[in-house]
């Protein structure tokens, strides 16, 4: 089966306030799954111990360029090409212009001076000194050598100031991170060159205003299969119904609210290799929708009737979509009794390749939670899952489609 492909950073801290945020980006990308080895400067660790760095990334900090233990053992030349891409953050102003000028007096910047691995930088200063013109010209100089900034943003600083030059924060620079590991992964990746739509979460079908119907997804699953897919190489494009989900990294979105928006929305992709459709799209929506929200004129008015029409059956389109069907299409079905019957039916129903069933009874705590038994079911096989974290369920259906892929290619 195809692997999860293995990332590392090395995390170089220089001396800023804005060091106090490290120890959380640590803990965000080993929750990413991201090996981390850190690097202290001498003005970094006036704002953060080693040991602290130490305690969270689970190996030994680096602080001194003439340091035996390290010279023995990896030396900074070793240390400057033992990782996948060199994070500095918080790069202070002092550190930038060294690396623009090419000083190499500490083990920072020799290590920066010696590697040739990609760099990415997350700077963090005091709002003139960032505006200042020397800072934005060696700023200039490293994007132009191919230097990933992760710009500071705007707000208020330690020193009572307010304007551009705070850092940006561990959420954003993790997600710089992961969206560098996944756009290289788009040249090796085991589904490099594919390009995968996901669709993901409820639809809400408008009854008024105010007003609407919908169902109680979260968007969970299909959010973690397309992060999953892209961490594999593959062009993903998630297209969403309402959630309250941090939009994934590397992965292009496009929001929508009713049925009717998703499916324009995944009709106007094209040359796609496959469709994972997870959205829980409801299968009807009101009639007519009212313009003003509706009111009942006495405190036991009889609701209204309320009429409803069907909404476009995505699935089915996209599994009898001619010559311009993706080679694989995945469905989802959500029950609540007779998971694997219901859903081998549906799969023939609807023509999809592959049905991915569940159990979402109120007993199963699966619709809205953080965990997922299902089933994979295709043509002439069923696979039963042990109950997994969601996340560790897209990795595995993600290693599926890449080995299905794989599979098709060697014969």
């Amino acid at each position: 089966m195809s692997e999860q492909p293995r990332r590392s950073v090395l995390l170089i801290v220089s001396g800023s306030i804005a060091a106090f945020k490290v120890p959380e980006l640590i803990r965000l990308l080993l929750s990413d799954h991201i090996d981390v080895r850190c690097l202290l400067t001498k003005g970094g660790s006036e704002f953060v111990t080693p040991l602290t760095l130490q305690a969270l990334s689970a190996k030994p900090v680096h602080t001194d360029l003439f340091s035996l233990t390290d010279e023995q053992e990896m030396g900074h030349i070793a240390l400057s090409r033992s990782a996948d891409l060199i994070l500095v953050c918080p790069a202070s102003a002092n550190l930038l212009a060294k690396m623009a000028a090419g000083i190499a007096d500490d083990l920072a910047s020799t290590v920066l001076l010696a590697t040739d691995a990609p760099v990415m930088i997350a700077p963090a200063m005091n709002v003139r000194m960032w505006q200042h013109p020397a800072t934005q010209s060696n700023v200039d100089v490293l994007t132009q050598r191919g230097v990933n900034l992760v710009a500071p943003v705007e707000g208020a600083m330690a020193c009572g100031e307010f304007g551009p030059g705070r850092m940006a924060e561990p959420v954003d620079v993790r997600d710089a991170v992961v969206s560098f590991f996944r756009h290289k992964q788009q040249n090796e990746g085991a589904l490099a060159f594919k390009r995968i739509v996901v669709t993901a979460g409820p639809t809400h079908e408008p009854l008024d205003p105010v007003r609407y119907l919908a169902n109680r997804s979260s968007g969970r699953q299909g959010y973690a299969i397309a992060e999953a897919l892209a961490d594999l190489g593959a062009s993903v494009t998630l297209v969403t119904g309402p959630t309250d989900l941090r939009s994934p990294a590397g992965v292009t979105i496009i929001r929508c609210e009713t049925a009717r928006e998703m499916q324009a929305a995944v009709s106007r992709l094209e040359n796609l290799d496959a469709a994972i459709c997870t959205a829980a799209v409801a299968d009807w929506r009101p009639a007519t929708e009212a313009g003003q929200k509706m009111k009942k004129k006495e405190r036991n008015d009889a609701p209204a009737p309320l009429p409803l029409v069907a909404n476009p059956d995505i699935l089915a389109e996209i599994s009898s979509s001619g010559s311009s069907r993706p080679t694989l299409v995945v469905g989802f079905a959500a029950e609540t009794e007779n998971v694997e019957d219901y859903a081998r039916a549906k799969r023939l129903r609807k023509g999809c390749d592959w049905i991915v069933a569940n159990d979402v009874s109120p007993a199963a705590n699966v619709m809205g939670g953080h965990e997922n038994q299902v089933i994979l079911i295709t043509s002439d096989s069923s696979e039963h899952w042990p109950r997994l974290t969601k996340e560790d369920v897209a990795r595995r259906l993600a290693m599926t489609i890449a080995d299905w892929f794989s599979s098709k290619t060697e014969y």
